[in-house]
């Protein structure tokens, strides 16, 4: 799919870029090679691939979920002007 120099612009203009008329000609061409590019790839039959969620098939390596620190509310609470049940009171800012 081949792009005229008005849609580059066009293009250009929703990216808030600002090209000259050599990057237009640049930008012309290799924004036509990646649609042709894309337009190769849509045309390849995979209606027989079934979808992965990994290309590798890898595992997550996952640790035990296990505590490792102590609950430490009431220390850190210590410093807060004003708490209730454990809970961090604040100033209400909406309405």
């Amino acid at each position: 799919m081949a792009l005229d120099q008005q849609q580059v612009r066009d293009i250009a203009d929703l990216a808030r870029l600002q090209l000259d008329d050599n990057q237009i000609t640049e930008y012309q061409k290799n924004l036509s090679n990646i649609l042709d590019l894309v337009d190769q790839l849509s045309a390849v039959d995979t209606s027989a691939v079934e979808p992965l969620a990994h290309p590798l098939d890898a595992v997550q390596r996952l640790r035990a979920d296990e505590v490792s620190e102590s609950n430490q509310r009431e220390h850190f609470q210590q410093c807060a002007p004003q708490t209730e049940n454990g809970y961090y009171l604040v100033p209400r800012v909406v309405e």
